[in-house]
């Protein structure tokens, strides 16, 4: 690796975050960057909770929504490195009452890979239309404050039909909600205990749970508004998405609730500093909770050509988005860079050539996901990366 000239490189990220801030576009964030297994960035700024003027810190606890995803893929991938789980076991092996059919009433068999690249046939509520099917079923995204356990869930999820032949496409979904079931049954722990024992106490990652470990490091969470990000009250808050569709279904102090269920696919919290620990062990062959050659395999394409709505140019691993194509992706990173999101304002990306890992997570949900802060953040961070050598060099 290269040598890089830290002062520019962190020139470059200061001033994509103190423009989104001076701008409200996000309240606050953490954004930190290890390069060649180093952390050369770790920055807060902004407001972990505005209306309290606390400032955020780089211990701050978000509510990891989507980034919650990996992790619990992960979890699966430490059993399948341990020889208890296969990616090609049917899903029935593990849950027989989970038999969602086809539209026309055949019985369909969704494997374990078929979950974790989500091609299983399944969708989220908040990509349907009001009153769509899962919303009529009653299934939770696992991101609202849902009474009903995780075996609940899935009766309501198994009654609703697949959207398509598992296998056929690909549809971002709750499967990995699905997925933290079939860790449940193989372990014959709670998926927070199996996470905890296969996952985060191995790598010290600390700060992480299925609820809060500190309500006082916890951020506020917000959502875009008109002039400004608008608070989002405790209990349950509709966010609208994509038009035409549902919408969220967020109740922000879900984080604090130890009597939800465990959300395979949203339900966790933790800081910055905990995922990035995740991510580099992952880009680094996965010791001591993978094995190479299962780390290897998240890391690639499992999906062929098959269409990525709302994602082009890429493809999916085990768990996150992979890139194929940075020129129909609009993109700086190079192929086979790894990426994903939160709902809850969180971007994360793996970049394996440039052995780069980067975790900026923000307070304010959508604009932190997918909003211009992740280009932009993105671009610093490359940009950054090109000059400061240019400038080590000289």
């Amino acid at each position: 690796m290269e040598k890089i000239h830290a002062t520019r490189f962190q020139t470059y990220v200061d001033q994509a975050i103190d423009r989104a801030i001076i701008e409200k576009r996000i309240v606050g964030t953490v954004v930190q960057v290890a390069l060649g297994g180093e952390v050369i960035y770790s920055r807060a700024a902004g407001y972990a909770d505005r209306e309290q003027k606390r400032t955020m810190t780089e211990n701050a606890l978000f509510r990891l929504a989507s980034v919650t995803k990996p992790i619990v893929s992960t979890a699966a991938l430490a059993l399948v490195s341990q020889g208890k789980l296969n990616l090609h076991d049917p899903v029935i092996h593990w849950l027989p009452a989970f038999r969602p059919k086809l539209p026309h009433g055949q019985e369909a068999q969704i494997t374990i890979q078929q979950l974790m690249t989500h091609t299983a046939g399944l969708t989220y509520r908040f990509f349907q239309e009001d009153q769509g099917t899962y919303e009529r079923a009653g299934v939770s995204d696992g991101m609202d404050l849902s009474e009903i356990s995780l075996e609940e869930n899935l009766q309501r999820l198994a009654s609703v039909p697949l959207l398509y032949e598992p296998g056929n496409m690909w549809r971002y979904s709750i499967a990995t909600d699905v997925l933290g079931a079939v860790i449940e049954k193989v372990t014959g722990m709670s998926l927070r205990e199996a996470v905890q024992l296969l996952v985060t106490h191995p790598l010290h990652m600390t700060d992480t749970d299925f609820v809060a470990v500190d309500s006082n490091r916890l951020t506020a969470a917000y959502a875009d508004g008109s002039d400004e990000p608008r608070l989002l009250h405790n209990e349950l808050e509709q966010v609208p998405f994509i038009e035409g569709t549902a919408g969220f279904q967020l109740a922000p102090n879900r984080a604090n609730n130890t009597s939800v269920y465990a959300s395979g696919g949203a339900g966790m919290v933790g800081s910055t500093g905990d995922f990035l620990t995740l991510l580099e062990t992952l880009r680094q062959g996965g010791q001591p909770i993978l094995t190479e050659a299962v780390a290897t395999k998240m890391a690639v394409n499992q999906i062929g050509e098959l269409e990525m709505p709302y994602w082009p140019g890429r493809g999916f691993g085990l768990g996150f988005t992979i890139l194929k194509d940075p020129v129909a992706a609009g993109t700086p990173e190079s192929p086979g860079t790894w990426r994903m999101g939160g709902t809850y304002g969180h971007s994360w990306f793996v970049d394996p050539k440039e052995e780069l890992s980067v975790a900026a997570f923000t307070n304010t949900a959508l604009e932190g996901m997918s909003g211009q802060f992740t280009t932009d953040i993105c671009d610093a961070i490359y940009a950054g990366i090109r000059e400061s050598k240019k400038t080590a060099k000289i």
